[in-house]
């Protein structure tokens, strides 16, 4: 990584920040919309990625100390919305985290020539409880932080993106369109959800949320040339990018699935058809799946701590009572208390593969309550933007909405908001009602929570932390 003190440039920060938003995992979710992805990926965009990344830029370069969301919200709308922003992005990595470890299952099956065996809904039930397990055990034992570095990103992002788009492209060239893909013949009508494609919709919060993480490329800021210019640019130039990526890969494998096939948590399913199209070896299509499934599980080992440091310091601020231990960490800055408490309630979330057959199914409960969580936090940083317009104005911005006065604040806003609402209606009004009815639960279950924690808060909580951390020889 460049030095503090070194200057980025338009081409690196644009890197950068595609490198947060990059995955293979949604690519069938994607191509599962047939035509409609370019539409849904637009939108997604204009009200919700650019938004997003707009307003983060303001409140990260205006509030840069350490919190990044949760000080965003804490210092707009108090202690309690900080808590509660706090503990939405700890809680939204349980169904999340099954959803990304669903897919695991899937590529041994292809690793080792049983796909049959990989989509088989108890095989990636065990997968994702064992290998998450493991995980958790490592993480607790070893400093993983040290192992790995971006060679999961280079596994289980880029090198897998460049053998979907070269096979992709070699298999289209050989057989053209497919009559029976997701695509099919273009017409206009396609680019819409109507009464004959209407059930694409329920792909639109996957769209969306391919989004997600761009907030965190406010943080180059004050490591840009011309940062005002530069990152506006360079926001520009990424969303594009990462559109280009998607829809091109979507794209190829849209049209080489037939449709009502496609296997959603199964990266490598276009890849086992383009090697029979193609006439290459299958072995290609297990050595893709061996890479991506060790990419993948590097990644899952990034997130087991990662949070758990969010949710120590929240306990260390008197957030959450001292009895729940999340403030006594090991020699590697790790909670096991908050690890142990997320893998049980990541392992409580996979037994929807033990008791559901459907596996698309369970994908898509996963993804959306991930998205209706996620998509809270949305709306209290869109919200923090407005009132800290109004509560603070005096304080510095070195990247500002607008040259004067508060409007174009209030529009992006209000553009990301709106964006948020349509995305999440849109998606529960097309799933399944008991799909829809879970989700809701679920999201109105983990908001709840730390209302009513916070409202039985007292100073008991934040004493005996001190205490403990006094007398304790707890690592810092």
């Amino acid at each position: 990584m460049d030095k503090q003190g070194v200057k980025l440039g338009l081409g690196t920060f644009v890197g950068m920040t595609m490198a947060l938003c990059a995955t293979v995992r949604s690519i069938p979710s994607v191509a599962a919309a047939g035509w409609a992805q370019i539409t849904y990926m637009v939108f997604a965009v204009v009200f919700f990625a650019l938004p997003v990344a707009l307003i983060s830029g303001e409140l990260g370069t205006m509030l840069q100390a350490d919190g990044g969301p949760q000080l965003w919200v804490k210092t707009a709308l108090g202690e309690k919305w900080g808590f509660v922003t706090a503990w939405l992005l700890w809680v939204q990595m349980f169904p999340g985290m099954v959803m990304v470890a669903s897919t695991i299952g899937p590529l041994w099956g292809n690793a080792f020539g049983n796909v049959a065996l990989g989509n088989n809904h108890w095989f990636i039930f065990a997968n994702i409880l064992g290998f998450y397990w493991i995980i958790t055990i490592l993480n607790l034992k070893f400093d993983m932080a040290k192992v790995g570095g971006n060679i999961g990103v280079w596994l289980g992002v880029y090198i897998p993106i460049m053998i979907m788009l070269i096979m992709g492209v070699a298999a289209l060239i050989k057989t053209g369109i497919n009559p029976v893909g997701y695509l099919g013949t273009f017409s206009m009508s396609k680019l819409l959800p109507s009464l004959s494609n209407l059930s694409t919709l329920k792909y639109f919060a996957a769209i969306s949320f391919v989004y997600t993480g761009i907030e965190i490329s406010s943080v180059f800021i004050p490591r840009l040339h011309d940062a005002k210019k530069t990152y506006t640019r360079g926001i520009f130039i990424a969303l594009i990018g990462l559109v280009l990526m998607n829809i091109l890969n979507a794209m190829l494998v849209a049209n080489t699935v037939s449709n009502g096939k496609m296997q959603l948590s199964n990266i490598t399913q276009p890849i086992v058809l383009w090697c029979q199209i193609l006439g290459w070896p299958s072995i290609i299509a297990n050595i893709f799946s061996f890479m991506v499934v060790i990419g993948v599980l590097i990644q899952l080992s990034a997130w087991v701590t990662g949070p758990s440091k969010t949710m120590t310091q929240v306990v260390r601020s008197g957030e959450l009572p001292a009895s729940f231990g999340y403030h006594k960490v090991n020699k590697y800055g790790v909670s096991r208390n908050v690890v142990l408490t997320q893998s049980i309630c990541i392992s409580l979330f996979a037994l929807l593969y033990g008791v559901m057959k459907d596996v698309n199914g369970v994908f898509l409960t996963l993804t959306n309550a991930t998205t209706v969580i996620y998509a809270t936090v949305y709306v209290l940083i869109a919200i923090a933007l407005i009132k800290l317009r109004q509560a603070k104005p005096e304080l510095e911005r070195p990247y500002r909405l607008g040259t004067h006065g508060n409007g174009m604040a209030y529009f992006v806003a209000f553009l990301l908001i709106f964006g948020i609402v349509v995305i999440v209606a849109a998606t529960l009004l097309t799933t399944d009602i008991l799909q829809a009815i879970f989700v809701l639960s679920i999201a109105a279950i983990l908001f709840i929570i730390p209302l009513y924690i916070d409202s039985h808060k007292n100073t008991d909580w934040i004493t005996q932390v001190r205490a403990d951390l006094q007398t304790m020889n707890y690592v810092e």
